[in-house]
């Protein structure tokens, strides 16, 4: 996809048009929850290295551990995001949005915990100190609006890092994610 592309939810399948479709078998029925916040991740697979594949291999289940030394410490994992924006600014949905993607883990936002109950998870391709592409952000921009026109409960305040939600166990998006840069609309808000 590229990023002047329009993205659309299907509000009865949770599946983004304009987006490649990857489903992945890391997800569970959400529980009896709003969708009420975003996360905004980064990945990347080895670490520092970009359109490998091998996220994608991982949010699949399909990562060849003898590929990479670093592979053999997260092949055992079970994650996903709801969504995966590329450097070009192509995006991926591995897990529709009716269900809880396996990408907070252990976190917390406003005193309510299990995070993946009740969000959806955005993975940036990053590392927390490099650059993000004008083209992630121009994607990220309409994601995010997309989502919103569809979980009214989600505001601006309530987008937020991983760092945010997990502060003792992870970083991302990182210092070289500019917050400045992610114009969400109110619900309703006119283009």
């Amino acid at each position: 996809m590229h990023p002047a592309q329009s993205l659309i939810l299907d509000p009865v399948t949770g599946w983004l048009s304009g987006a490649q479709h990857l489903p992945s078998g890391n997800h569970n029925a959400r529980p009896n929850a709003e969708i009420s916040l975003l996360v905004i991740h980064n990945i990347s697979l080895p670490p520092g290295e970009f359109a490998t594949g091998m996220v994608e291999a991982l949010f699949t289940n399909q990562l060849p551990v003898a590929a990479h030394p670093y592979f053999a410490g997260i092949a055992h994992l079970k994650v996903s995001a709801h969504f995966f924006i590329h450097r070009t600014g192509a995006i991926t949905q591995f897990v529709s949005c009716l269900d809880r993607a396996w990408h907070a883990g252990l976190s917390e936002f406003e005193g309510r915990d299990n995070c993946n109950d009740f969000s959806l998870g955005i993975e940036l391709e990053g590392v927390d100190d490099q650059a993000y592409s004008d083209a992630q952000y121009q994607s990220l921009n309409l994601l995010v609006n997309e989502l919103i026109q569809h979980y009214p409960m989600i505001t601006a305040q309530r987008i937020c890092g991983h760092s945010d939600i997990a502060p003792e166990r992870k970083t991302d998006p990182g210092p070289a994610f500019i917050w400045q840069y992610l114009q969400a609309k109110q619900h309703g808000e006119i283009s």
